[in-house]
């Protein structure tokens, strides 16, 4: 990664944004706020972004109010590498997010949509795929449905030519300790162990295994600072300054960002703390999962049990990222960034309304 500012003493960089929701707003807004760059939308109908996403009613309002009063164009796409090429060139775009958060084939078929459009594009040769995950080199099957669905994708992506990529990852979302109000990030009771409408924490295994934690904001802001760099090389991004040559770096592009590592028993003990209440903890133990999982393993495209392959996810530990690798890309690539604790996320929701 070359560290200049691309946009410095140049036209703006144009990032499209494919399939945005929760986590994709975080990166709209981010980009708005930076001169060096333009945000434009592909996705499909709006009306079917709000199906999916549960939102109702379907409201003129809710349609499309989002993104027309910020000024951001919105393309509609079948995701089908014709349609998406066609948007890339038309808007002279220069990187491709993806926020598709599918858990079936269809992940795949579109993200090769995706890859194509790219190979394809006269301007756009970078792509980051819809990840947002854990410590996905020690885990790359954890949870269960991203090793059927992401992994194919990214083993894909290895043996490609022609094209920057990389991975962004950053374990647990840190917006499920707030209510919903204060964030982009819808509440997923049936994943995350902590329900702050019940005031319980459903602890999968013992609560000890270690976990990170990432506000959604700042993962938007270290999206931003991926798009800022004029290359992408390898597992790490290449500053001249560091004198690395491209051969010493390992092929399979992934960058880690945390606010915070910890265990759920402790993440529990830190919001009783401030909020001065218990949580009441529900422990599940750790053979009821893995025997839940085992058994429902011909059943993956079922929300239930994907619920529990979030636990198994959980009790591997492998939503930790590298903590190691971690810190040492944050110093490299991410030195004006600040990735908050839970304490700060906690009393930043208490002095503002939204975070």
């Amino acid at each position: 990664m070359d560290s200049s500012q691309s946009g410095q003493g140049a036209s703006c960089q144009v990032i499209a944004l494919a399939a945005v929701g929760c986590m994709g707003r975080y990166v709209c807004e981010e980009l708005l706020k930076d001169d060096r760059f333009d945000v434009v939308v592909i996705s499909r109908s709006v009306r079917t972004w709000y199906r999916q996403h549960k939102v109702y009613p379907l409201t003129p309002k809710q349609k499309g109010e989002w993104f027309t009063s910020r000024n951001i164009p919105v393309h509609e796409s079948d995701y089908s590498l014709r349609s998406v090429l066609a948007i890339l060139d038309s808007t002279r775009a220069t990187t491709l997010i993806s926020f598709l958060n599918v858990n079936d084939d269809r992940y795949i078929s579109i993200h090769t949509a995706f890859i194509g459009a790219c190979l394809a594009s006269e301007t756009c040769k970078r792509l980051m795929p819809s990840e947002y995950c854990g410590n996905i080199e020690q885990f790359p099957d954890r949870p269960r449905f991203y090793g059927t669905t992401r992994e194919p994708v990214r083993k894909v992506l290895r043996g490609m030519q022609g094209l920057e990529w990389t991975l962004l990852e950053c374990g647990w979302f840190m917006d499920y300790f707030l209510k919903a109000e204060k964030s982009h990030m819808r509440p997923v009771p049936d994943e995350f162990p902590i329900d702050l409408d019940k005031w319980t924490a459903r602890i999968r295994g013992t609560g000890d295994e270690l976990q990170s934690w990432t506000i959604g904001r700042e993962v938007g802001k270290a999206a931003v600072e991926l798009c800022a760099a004029k290359k992408w090389v390898g597992r790490l991004f290449l500053f001249p300054s560091l004198n690395q040559k491209c051969a010493d770096l390992v092929k399979d592009p992934v960058t880690y960002v945390v606010g915070q590592w910890g265990t759920f028993n402790e993440a529990v003990k830190i919001m009783e703390d401030f909020y001065g209440r218990r949580i009441e903890k529900i422990y599940t133990p750790e053979e009821e999962i893995r025997a839940y999982v085992e058994a429902n393993l011909d059943n993956m495209q079922e929300y239930a049990v994907q619920a529990v392959m979030c636990d198994e996810f959980s009790i591997d530990g492998a939503t930790a990222c590298p903590k190691e690798k971690t810190l040492e890309q944050r110093e490299k690539f991410f030195k004006d960034l600040h990735f908050s604790t839970i304490k700060e996320v906690l009393q930043n929701a208490e002095e503002v309304d939204f975070l």
